[in-house]
């Protein structure tokens, strides 16, 4: 049943990316907007068959930069908001530096990273972690905080130590936050890859769209811009099927299924 309504959901999304093409087609054609301004579909698909050798190494490059953002973020984002949660000195010293590091505009500090760490892969890869931790920190510690009293006391009355504690109790129960915050951290990874590209890289699509800006080459613009949001939406589309695979006891698993 589950397996039948996933596929009737992709149907779904399918049909309506069709009707949407469709609409986009005709409308460039009946007003007869130009390709520069506008391109329509069929040619930026032309695009990327014709340029699909370049548009993958670009891509490929704009991957590693996001997963290794993302992957940043959970890696140091999930710990650290544990012990911000239980921790007094963590939430009172290392909690208001990470509020504060928000507020300043990330597109301002990628020029800085540009002076410190040159046009490498590490600017990038900051810029996109950076832009993607803050989610998962919040959202983290509102799971391991939002956890009852009465369930860490009935746990304890059966014997559980503090890793039994933080195995079976704290952690199954603060996973369906920190899904949610890394699925907002692989779709904030990607927009930061791209900040990062534009500004601080000679390669991946963000800096393939640049340059496509530069030379009126609306076509292959839509093309990279069309690649990565694809690419985002598969990467999200995983992060959702390893958060099923954890937390299908969930109750917003069961109503996602109803």
């Amino acid at each position: 049943m589950k397996r039948r309504r996933s596929e009737s959901s992709s149907v779904s999304v399918l049909i309506s990316l069709a009707i949407l093409m469709v609409i986009w087609e005709g409308a460039v054609r009946v007003f007869s907007i130009p390709a520069f301004l506008l391109p329509p579909p069929t040619l930026i698909f032309a695009e990327i068959v014709k340029n699909h050798r370049i548009l993958l190494i670009h891509a490929q490059a704009t991957l590693s930069v996001i997963l290794t953002g993302f992957l940043c973020s959970a890696v140091i984002g999930i710990p650290l908001a544990f012990a911000i949660s239980f921790s007094g000195f963590f939430r009172r010293t290392v909690y208001p530096m990470i509020v504060f590091s928000q507020l300043i505009p990330k597109i301002a500090l990628a020029p800085i990273f540009v002076i410190w760490f040159g046009f490498g892969f590490l600017p990038k890869v900051l810029i996109a972690f950076l832009v993607s931790f803050f989610g998962v920190v919040i959202q983290s510690i509102v799971g391991f905080t939002s956890l009852r009293p009465e369930a860490v006391r009935v746990a304890q009355s059966m014997g559980a130590n503090t890793f039994d504690l933080f195995r079976k109790v704290r952690l199954p129960h603060a996973l369906p936050n920190i899904f949610a915050g890394l699925k907002l951290a692989i779709a904030s990874a990607s927009i930061g890859a791209i900040v990062g590209e534009f500004i601080a890289s000679q390669q991946g699509l963000g800096y393939l769209v640049l340059i496509a800006n530069a030379e009126l080459n609306t076509p292959l613009s839509f093309a990279g811009m069309l690649l990565l949001s694809l690419m985002g939406v598969g990467l999200y589309f995983i992060v959702e099927t390893a958060e099923r695979f954890f937390t299908g006891w969930h109750v917003s698993q069961r109503l996602g299924n109803a």
